[in-house]
């Protein structure tokens, strides 16, 4: 059985007698009180986390977590509830306790909740049930980037790392009808280096992960390339200098400065703080909200993406949203709550953290398109400025695109070329102010390894950023040098 929606429906019907019968009398109960929709959210999540310090394990943890969040909504108000029991009583109890969003007294109506699968491809291609890799074989993981770590530079005196990975089967089951299912697998490797010289101690992170299993390591990179990067970056700061303080010109680097994208810009476009209007582009569909060499898209679909899904927490197909072209805003990210609202069709992008969540627009991966200049290019175009390369995150204020970030491998730029490594450089800006400062863009696009987790109203979902190497006219840059 290859096909995820189908793998999950079965499995959902194999261990818990999940059936068309069983659903149809949960969304009857769910809409008794006049709910215009609902949905019944399955879940089954099996994780598991080694965390690795100073040469041995630290802790192992293994982890199962199951359920089904049972949402009805009526015009723009939503009941929800959950149980962790998917005992037919306990369901019933949940779906009654939705449904108090109504008001109706109308006796249940039966809904036909007959199975078909939405997607007919996929990029999670697996034809048996998954499997968990034996935590030895995890253990070496961790054992081989400590190796690599410590045999990089002599001053590398420790190394913290660890491994996660889960498979969650999902089926949404809905009151139009429409059952689908899908499977998502996860991994994450994060490492941290220590570099040790004197008494100067610098520490660097990175990581990697997606929508795989341990194959990850084979398809994707491995533990000693991340802990090398790691090391290596450790090593660059016991010789970088204080950053300088002032506007100048930031070359934003290829990939991993697409988180600043997603933070400053991206959440702004999730169309429940256009709707609630709190958003700084509320209203602004089809005018000019950024440089013409800006293209944002939002794109679910990405193979083995962190950030990639098959169908969204809703049951809709993820899909590939171009927000801004050419710098023109072209709409918002939309679950079926905002999607009514505003009269347009749902974008794939209905995401919750688990099945005891609601539901909220969310970024799935998040990039801008590539451009025509070349890297190399736009530095040289720089007198002075900035260079980032990577980030520990930030701040933003998604009101009015206000930012803060931590860049965490930066250069200066002298007479268009890479001189010194700097430490402790924050970028403070705006996020429209800062595309509409866009004045090249490269044809370098990369999209950074699955290392992004993203935060909004104490959720938490994973994310892919991307971005081509970009020369931002001026940001405000917070270092210590004046």
């Amino acid at each position: 059985m290859s096909d995820p929606g189908a793998q999950a429906l079965a499995f959902f019907n194999d261990r818990y007698r999940i059936d068309p019968t069983v659903m149809s009398s949960l969304l009857s109960i769910a809409l008794s009180r006049g709910g215009d929709f609902a949905e019944l959210f399955f879940e089954h999540r099996t994780n598991s986390a080694i965390q690795w310090e100073d040469q041995r394990v630290k802790s192992a943890s293994r982890n199962v977590a199951q359920g089904v969040g049972i949402r009805v909504v009526k015009g723009d108000a939503i009941g929800y509830a959950y149980t962790e029991s998917l005992d037919v009583a306990a369901m019933r109890r949940a779906a009654e306790t939705a449904s108090r969003i109504g008001t109706s007294d109308e006796r249940p109506v039966p809904i036909d909740a007959t199975p078909y699968v939405a997607s007919e491809g996929s990029f999670y291609r697996f034809d048996e049930p998954l499997t968990d890799e034996p935590p030895a074989a995890k253990v070496a993981l961790l054992d081989r980037a400590d190796r690599a770590a410590r045999a990089y530079d002599s001053s590398i005196a420790r190394l913290d790392a660890s491994i996660g990975d889960e498979v969650k089967y999902v089926m949404v089951a809905r009151s139009d009808g429409k059952v689908v299912g899908d499977v998502q697998p996860l991994i994450r490797f994060n490492v941290s280096a220590l570099s040790q010289k004197g008494e100067s101690r610098q520490v660097a992170r990175t990581g990697g992960g997606g929508r795989l299993g341990i194959e990850y390591f084979d398809a994707v990179t491995t533990p000693e390339t991340l802990a090398i990067e790691a090391a290596r970056q450790a090593v660059l700061q016991q010789d970088a200098r204080e950053a300088p303080a002032g506007t100048l010109p930031v070359v934003l680097a290829a990939g991993d400065s697409g988180v600043l994208l997603h933070e400053a810009v991206g959440h702004g476009l999730e169309a429940d703080f256009n709707r609630k209007g709190t958003s700084n582009y509320t209203g602004r569909v089809g005018q000019p909200v950024a440089s013409p060499l800006v293209t944002v898209v939002d794109d679910g679909t990405i193979a083995d993406s962190r950030g990639s899904i098959n169908v969204d927490d809703e049951g809709n197909p993820t899909t590939r949203n171009v927000l801004i072209e050419d710098g023109t805003l072209r709409g918002y990210l939309h679950d079926e709550v905002s999607a009514r609202h505003f009269g347009v069709t749902p974008s794939g992008s209905g995401r919750r953290q688990t099945f005891k969540d609601y539901i909220m627009p969310r970024m799935t991966n998040t990039f801008m398109l590539p451009g025509q200049d070349t890297p190399e290019d736009i530095i040289r175009a720089v007198d002075r400025g900035i260079y980032a390369v990577s980030y520990s995150g930030g701040q933003v204020n998604i009101s009015n695109g206000d930012f803060v970030f931590s860049v965490t491998e930066a250069y200066m730029i002298e007479d268009g070329k890479l001189t010194s490594s700097l430490r402790n450089v924050m970028l403070i800006g705006n996020g429209p102010d800062v595309l509409s400062k866009v004045t090249r863009v490269a044809n370098d696009y990369q999209l950074s390894d699955g290392r992004w987790t993203c935060g909004k109203d104490g959720q938490s979902v994973p994310v892919g950023v991307g971005m081509p190497t970009v020369l931002v006219s001026g940001i405000t840059v917070g270092g210590t040098k004046v």
